[in-house]
């Protein structure tokens, strides 16, 4: 007879869902539920939703409904959809219609009240719909945190941009941010486990923390309140919108070591044509300028980007322009999608709709392009010093795998060293796109050194 109760959850879409589906997690597990990797063991299966893309929804849809036979054969088993997805009350009634074995849906706004659904759900057995128009933050809800030595930490939620091609205005709501010392204490406490080396703030629009509060606060003063906490630790954050990122912010970046050096700045398009149809509310010029400024105050900023192709009405001028702005910044690492139509966004109905084809043929001529100027850049970082937080002991007995600060895996030989810890490491060689380097003492700052002794393998 099985006495232990089980728990999964299929988690879709960005690191924002991740966190949620952490959230989940601690309801569930405070009330005596086990993760189980075998949905066919589970007592409780939940959904937590994404609708960025299409192909997402798709997805999602096709895993429900592999649950059917698992309901059928147990009906006991509670099956719950939340997230995005969700939140659309037509998308919710469709879930509703096309699934009827599913017990609780519900929204992004009250992923916090699932644990007394849950509750309310075991104690009546009655079906529940709930999506709520306002998100309400509720402090202190238990978390199960799954990502290793790094934790998320939410320090807004929302977003007021309406860029035309996002659904996430429409189903996160508006902006509206944690309070300061809220997201402190959560953090010291997160410090003082020492289990935690990475906290990863966590925001739509990060750039814009503080601007619906009326303490004196915004992001570049979070930071610096964050990194003072007397604990060695890397302070990351996402997502940031070029329109708000500030020099404030820029310059406590630069300012403080605790501060990871990895910026992701997500562009869309090196089109001012494309931009302004997708309500971006910046130039490319602006942008650049911008990518300027990081790169005088942070000379070894690691600058990642998004790009959308495909976008309705996208000429191949359009397009190659978005080459050149890769080209001329030489991102470290790109993520290229193709646009996908989201009913109830503006550029859903935009004339001038882009074939398969082409968006096809685009987002690998990006990935190409971004491929070409990635293996040149891990060439540059030979000779180069690299802060690193040591991650995985490997099979031979001296041999471990490290992580620099923009996500670059170096594999370094040393018999004494310790996991988690911080470590500056000397890249000395490239073989077939893998870096190995030596220690060059724990701790200390990022700097550039060329040595003879530096290789390159083929």
């Amino acid at each position: 007879m099985k006495n232990n109760k089980f728990y999964h959850i299929y988690t879709y879409g960005c690191q924002m869902n991740i966190h949620e589906s952490e959230k989940l997690a601690g309801f569930l597990e405070e009330r005596g539920y086990i993760e189980t990797k075998e949905p066919n063991l589970a007592d409780v299966i939940v959904f937590n939703t994404c609708c960025i893309r299409k192909s997402a929804e798709e997805k999602i849809f096709g895993n429900i409904g592999a649950i059917k036979p698992i309901k059928k054969k147990n009906p006991n088993l509670v099956v719950a959809v939340c997230g995005c997805m969700a939140q659309q009350s037509q998308m919710a009634e469709t879930i509703q219609n096309k699934f009827p074995f599913v017990d609780i849906i519900f929204g992004t706004h009250n992923v916090n009240k699932f644990g007394q659904y849950l509750d309310d759900f075991n104690c009546k057995h009655e079906k529940l719909k709930n999506i709520e128009e306002e998100i309400q933050i509720i402090e202190g809800t238990p978390v199960y945190r799954t990502s290793g030595y790094n934790a998320w930490v939410n320090i807004m939620y929302g977003c007021n941009n309406f860029c035309t091609y996002c659904i996430v205005p429409y189903v996160r709501g508006r902006e509206i941010s944690r309070k300061p010392q809220d997201i402190i204490n959560e953090i010291e406490n997160l410090l003082k486990t020492k289990k935690y080396k990475i906290i990863t703030l966590l925001g739509q629009n990060v750039n814009s923390y503080g601007k619906d509060l009326e303490d004196n606060i915004n992001f570049a003063k979070l930071m610096q309140k964050i990194v003072e906490l007397p604990y060695e630790f890397k302070l990351k954050f996402m997502t940031s919108h070029p329109k708000d990122l500030t020099d404030e912010v820029i310059e406590t970046i630069a300012n403080n070591d605790k501060i990871s050096k990895a910026i992701h700045l997500p562009v869309q398009s090196g089109s001012n044509r494309i931009l302004k149809l997708m309500n971006r509310k910046y130039t490319v010029e602006h942008y650049k300028e911008i990518i300027k400024k990081i790169k005088d105050k942070i000379p070894n900023a690691t600058i990642t980007s998004d790009f959308i192709v495909g976008f309705p009405t996208e000429t191949e001028e359009d397009f190659l322009a978005t080459c050149e702005l890769i080209k001329d910044v030489e991102y470290n690492s790109i993520f290229a999608f193709m646009y996908s139509k989201r009913e109830g966004t503006p550029a859903a109905i935009m004339e001038g709709q882009i074939s398969d084809e082409i968006k096809n043929q685009r987002v690998n001529t990006l990935l190409k392009l971004e491929k070409e100027i990635s293996n040149q850049k891990n060439y540059e970082l030979i000779g180069k010093i690299e802060n690193c937080i040591v991650e995985k002991k490997l099979e031979n007995d001296d041999e471990y795998l490290v992580k620099t600060d923009g996500g670059k895996t170096i594999i370094v030989k040393d018999d004494n060293l310790n996991l988690l810890e911080f470590v500056d490491v000397k890249i000395t060689k490239i073989s077939k796109n893998q870096l190995y380097g030596e220690i060059v003492n724990n701790g200390g700052t990022n700097e550039e050194t060329i040595t003879n002794d530096a290789t390159i393998s083929q």
